[in-house]
C-alpha cells in the first residue's frame, strides 16, 4: 500500500505544478457558478421548492457542483485519455510489466489528482459562492465529514466508470467516440446540469439509480442534509455497491484485455 500512497502523492504534486492552469480553472468555475446561480434564481423564483429544494439549497447545489466539477472529472480529464494513449501506442506493456496492479496504480494516481483538484480548484469557488449568495451550508462538522466520505465514494465510482471506458481502447484503439458518449451521460445523469430530483416520474427514478448520480447528486444531498439517518446509510450503501460492482467489472475487463495483449504478442 505504500507504493500506491507514493503514486497518489506523486500525482498530487504533478497537478500542483500547473499553477496557471489551476488559476484559470478556478476563474472558469467561479464565472460559470455565477451564471448557473442566477439561472437557478430565475427558475426557483418561478417554481419554489422545485425538486424538493428551496432557493438556498438550489444555490448550494450549484456552488458545490462547481467545487466538485474538476475533482470528479465530470467534464472529462484525469487519467482516462492518458491510459487510452498508452494502450494505442503500446506503452501499456510497460505498465503491465510493473510489479503493481494496473487498476490500483491508476486509481491511486486518480485519487491524488482528485485531492488536488478538490483543494486547488474547489475551495475558492465554494467560498465565493458562500460570500455572494445565501447558501444552505451545514454548521455541523459531522455533516461535513459525511459529505467528504460521500465524495470519496463518488470518486471511486467515477474512476471505475472511466476505467471501463479507457479499457475499451484495447479493442477500439481510438476511444474518442466512447469518451464522447460517456461524457454526455456523465454530464446529464450526474446532476451537474440540473439536480436529478427535478426529473419527474419513472425517468427521474431511473436517473437517480444510475451510477452517475453517485458522483455528484448523492454527495450534494448528503451535504444538504437531504440524506440523513437511515437515508445517509442508504446513500453510502448505494455508492459503495456501485463502486464495488464497477471496480469488479473493471477487474474482469482488465483480465480479458491482458490476455488479448499476451495473445497478440504485446
Amino acid at each position: 500500500m505504500r507504493l500506491y500512497g507514493a503514486v497518489a502523492a506523486s500525482s498530487f504534486r504533478r497537478y500542483a505544478t500547473y499553477r496557471v492552469a489551476t488559476a484559470a480553472g478556478v476563474f472558469t468555475n467561479t464565472v460559470f457558478g455565477f451564471i448557473l446561480a442566477y439561472t437557478f434564481i430565475a427558475l426557483w423564483s418561478i417554481r419554489p421548492h422545485l425538486g424538493g429544494y428551496d432557493q438556498a439549497q438550489a444555490l448550494t447545489f450549484v456552488w458545490t457542483s462547481q467545487a466538485m466539477l474538476a475533482a470528479a472529472a465530470l467534464l472529462g480529464g484525469g487519467f482516462q485519455q492518458e491510459l487510452q494513449e498508452r494502450i494505442r501506442t503500446g506503452d501499456i506493456a510497460i505498465d503491465l510489466y510493473r510489479p503493481a496492479d494496473l487498476q490500483l496504480w491508476w486509481l491511486a494516481s486518480d485519487l491524488g489528482r482528485a485531492a488536488f483538484q478538490l483543494l486547488g480548484r474547489g475551495l475558492v469557488p465554494l467560498a465565493v459562492g458562500a460570500l455572494c449568495f445565501d447558501l444552505a451550508l451545514p454548521s455541523s462538522p459531522l455533516v461535513w465529514l459525511a459529505f467528504l466520505a460521500s465524495v470519496l465514494l463518488g470518486l471511486l465510482v467515477g474512476f471505475a466508470v472511466r476505467y471501463l471506458v479507457a479499457l475499451t481502447s484495447f479493442w477500439l484503439l481510438d476511444g474518442a467516440g466512447v469518451d464522447m458518449v460517456s461524457g454526455l451521460l456523465c454530464l446529464f445523469f450526474s446532476g451537474s446540469l440540473l439536480p436529478l430530483t427535478v426529473f419527474p416520474g419513472a425517468f427521474g427514478d431511473v436517473a437517480r439509480m444510475l451510477p452517475w448520480s453517485a458522483m455528484l447528486q448523492v454527495p450534494v444531498d448528503v451535504l444538504l442534509g437531504v440524506n440523513s439517518g437511515a437515508g445517509l446509510a442508504g446513500s453510502f450503501a448505494f455508492q459503495g455497491c456501485w463502486a464495488l460492482v464497477l471496480l469488479a467489472a473493471g477487474r474482469l475487463l482488465q483480465g480479458l484485455a491482458t490476455r488479448k495483449v499476451v495473445v497478440q504478442g504485446g
